[in-house]
């Protein structure tokens, strides 16, 4: 696991990262950043606010969508929808485990 990856699992989901620090986080320019929040991929804190501030959770979305696009090569939009998809199966399985928490097999 790298340094970078370490850092966005301590963050806290509702620590507030300004910009350049998110940029640092992850490894990527303001401007990267910006174009995902154009997207709709991550979102400031307060969308008016003159400087903008990210959650902890968007180190996370950020990682995820430098990977898709480094690794596999998918554009933004693909790397958007993914990430959404990834994220939709987790709460599906969290709920899953809590729902057979809840009514054991039986064996």
């Amino acid at each position: 696991m790298t340094r970078k990856a370490t850092l966005a699992e301590l963050l806290d989901a509702d620590e507030a990262l300004h910009l350049a620090d998110l940029c640092r986080l992850c490894g990527v320019s303001a401007e990267w950043i910006m174009e995902l929040v154009d997207d709709g991929i991550v979102e400031p804190l307060d969308p008016a606010a003159r400087a903008p501030r990210f959650s902890g959770v968007c180190v996370r979305r950020v990682q995820i969508v430098r990977r898709l696009q480094r690794d596999l090569g998918v554009n933004r939009a693909g790397a958007g929808l993914a990430l959404e998809l990834l994220e939709e199966i987790s709460e599906l399985r969290s709920r899953l485990r809590m729902l057979e928490g809840q009514f054991p097999a039986e064996h």
